[in-house]
């Protein structure tokens, strides 16, 4: 079995992009956070921060990746529902003044 940090995250961020099961790790991540049952406990220093560290990073990154793409998404919608909102440009001549 080859493990890979790569295909973990490539994983992760699979399951958040499933609307089907996004809440279901979101969740999942926060009950990890503060359960006191780790990968590598919280009393060892610094150590046992690491998974925390890696799970909060990867969560508010694919979490924030995701919140702007449907910001992206939601504002390409509503400007092609509403035409007079696009973007309009205006010939302006400048006189010099001699």
């Amino acid at each position: 079995m080859n493990f890979n940090l790569q295909s973990l995250h490539n994983w992760y961020r699979s399951l958040l992009q499933n609307p089907k099961y996004r809440w279901w790790v979101v969740g999942a991540s926060l009950v990890y956070l503060v359960s006191p049952i780790d990968l590598a406990p919280d009393f060892i220093p610094f150590v046992g921060l690491i998974d925390d560290t890696l799970i909060i990073s990867l969560l508010v990154s694919e979490v924030a990746s995701i919140a702007k793409e449907k910001l992206q998404s939601h504002n390409t919608r509503s400007s092609k529902s509403n035409p007079d909102a696009t973007d309009q440009v205006v010939d302006v001549q400048v006189m010099a003044a001699d």
